[in-house]
């Protein structure tokens, strides 16, 4: 059986009186050999909720065969999944951002219950991606990220689409500019079968970061879902699980501060999505890493936007993929000095020792440019002012317009917002406000890509500005503020805004204030009761241990 290493948790299963918890195991198929071996939990996000997930009950039985190939003891074991591109837009986008701390939660209890040693974690949609790797930082025990992968990119009428086509097509048959039956086809055509969805969204740039934190294997983040590569990429995790489990390297050894601005590095780079910093902040929280948003803007004035991915871009990550993906991006920021090359990986050697065979990409081609970068500095702009003491996120790529000063449009529903957009209730110049849908608001936290696209499809993308204390999926694109801290339920000054007050954006500035004086907000603020929420449930206690989304959202 086991041996009595301390690094092995398994072994308490060697004891003689704990034969009766032997024999359990032994019912699913354990043998005196399994015993003597490393018991390894497989935690897999398949289900059939989203096209992210219903392809990852094959890559979990990879991951497992590479395992048994290692010399472990594999279990799968299966935790949720929410997707927010369905939620997207309805009642149930309260529910996206909880499930973070379900998924972490879950994996955490079913590890610590059966006494694993080690993990590999195959997430693909948004939240269970930093649900895996928060669960992993909880644990510090020997463990692997696989991507499940991202999806083919769609076809219309000879171009590609994905599911922001689907969700702008609204807002341009909305304003007549194309017909049902085209709207049908986009519908039809946007998703065309397994993966995450294809531009540098949120999927993808966690993908990527994790990958440039060292927790997944080289080549993995960008390796699309319906590919013997993927596959293989399950095999090989399960395979370095057992090699990190006999070298005794942990998350924690990984996942250092240099490795969190790697992982920094590469999505202001690739232009990532803006819950990139809400998860990375609270994996850092979990990790016992010190990190900030001023780390992210340190790091940001330094990194140019070189990647034409989407939503800013032409490319997709299946593009990406076919010129030398994430690592060959990650060897031409090594080149220049952006990345730290001393940083431990889960292959056990170092960032600069995995690239070292690797052929960087290009300057001059047209997915990655150094020479013509989309920007100067990185996309993900954090602003300040008297909206946001504690700050907030826009994503400024691929912009004509860099600031707007207008009156407000104040809306204290996604709903109400975005049938104002509908019904031609916002006119160029407009600040369109959404509040009380932060955190403990919404609470949750709500995605906003259904109204933000809907703006674009109505041709108001560079012509109006949007706040809030909510989010925005990383398909979202336009002149748009989130992450506004503090929110409004806990009497944020954006709670405070009234219809008309003039409100400024300014990327250049990162100022984003309101001409209202601090004695106007103090008189204000005497009439003001954070409203009634009437919760139950999950949210009800979502709601009571929440933290602001300065700090990551976190409930621990």
């Amino acid at each position: 059986m086991n041996s009595d290493s301390p690094k092995s948790r398994s072994s308490v299963f060697n004891d003689i009186n704990k034969a009766p918890n032997r024999a359990m195991i032994r019912a699913m198929g354990i043998t005196d050999e399994d015993f003597n071996k490393p018991f390894v939990g497989i935690a897999s996000t398949w289900s059939e909720v989203t096209p992210c997930n219903m392809h990852i009950d094959e890559l979990a039985r990879k991951a497992k065969e590479g395992t048994l190939n290692g010399g472990g003891t594999p279990f799968i074991f299966n935790t949720i999944t929410v997707s927010d591109g369905i939620s997207m837009g309805t009642e149930g986008i309260r529910f996206s951002l909880p499930s973070r701390e379900v998924i972490a939660d879950s994996i955490e209890t079913v590890m610590g219950a059966q006494s694993y040693d080690g993990v590999v974690a195959i997430g693909g949609c948004d939240k269970n991606m930093p649900g895996c790797m928060i669960a992993i930082g909880r644990l510090n025990l020997p463990a692997v990220f696989v991507y499940g992968g991202t999806i083919r990119a769609g076809k219309v009428d000879g171009k590609d689409i994905d599911i922001v086509s689907a969700f702008e097509a609204v807002g341009k048959y909305n304003n007549g500019d194309i017909d049902r039956e085209q709207l049908h086809k986009v519908e039809c055509h946007a998703c065309p079968g397994a993966g995450s969805c294809g531009g540098m969204y949120t999927a993808n740039t966690m993908a990527s970061a994790i990958e440039a934190m060292g927790m997944s294997l080289p080549g993995s983040s960008s390796n699309p879902a319906e590919t013997k590569e993927k596959l293989q990429d399950c095999i090989d995790a399960g395979k370095a699980v057992m090699n990190l489990l006999s070298k005794g390297i942990t998350p924690k050894d990984i996942m250092t501060k240099k490795a969190f601005e790697n992982a920094i590095t590469v999505v202001m780079a690739l232009g990532g999505s803006t819950n990139a910093v809400l998860h990375l902040l609270a994996l850092a929280h979990t990790i016992d890493v010190e990190l900030e948003l001023d780390d992210f803007e340190r790091i940001r004035k330094k990194v140019p936007h070189i990647a034409d991915l989407k939503p800013s871009g032409k490319y997709v990550m299946e593009d990406l993929s076919l010129i030398g993906g994430v690592p060959g991006v990650m060897k031409l920021l090594l080149d220049k000095g952006l990345l730290h090359g001393d940083c431990l990986t889960v292959t056990g050697q170092t960032i600069e020792e995995n690239l070292k065979e690797i052929v960087p990409l290009k300057e001059g081609q047209e997915i990655i440019s150094f020479e013509n970068p989309k920007r100067e500095t990185g996309p993900l702009v954090v602003l300040r002012g008297n909206l946001a003491p504690e700050g907030a996120l826009a994503k400024m790529s691929g912009l004509k317009i860099k600031e707007i000063t207008g009156p407000a449009r104040v809306f204290d529903t996604e709903k109400d917002a975005t049938d104002a957009v509908l019904n031609n209730k916002i006119n160029p110049g407009d600040v369109i406000v959404i509040r009380y849908v932060g955190p403990k608001g919404g609470p949750g936290m709500a995605e906003m890509l259904s109204i933000t696209a809907i703006v674009v499809g109505k041709g108001l993308g560079e012509k109006v500005g949007l706040i809030t204390d909510g989010r925005f999926s990383g398909g979202t694109h336009g002149l748009v503020v989130g992450h506004i801290s503090p929110e409004a339920q806990v009497g944020g000054p954006i709670g405070l805004i009234q219809e008309g007050d003039l409100i400024t954006i300014n990327s250049e500035t990162q100022e984003l204030t309101v001409n209202v004086s601090p004695e106007k907000f103090a008189e204000r603020a005497k009439d003001w009761t954070p409203p009634e929420q009437n919760l139950k449930g999950y949210l009800s206690k979502y709601a009571r241990l929440v933290s602001s989304a300065s700090k990551g959202a976190i409930t621990d």
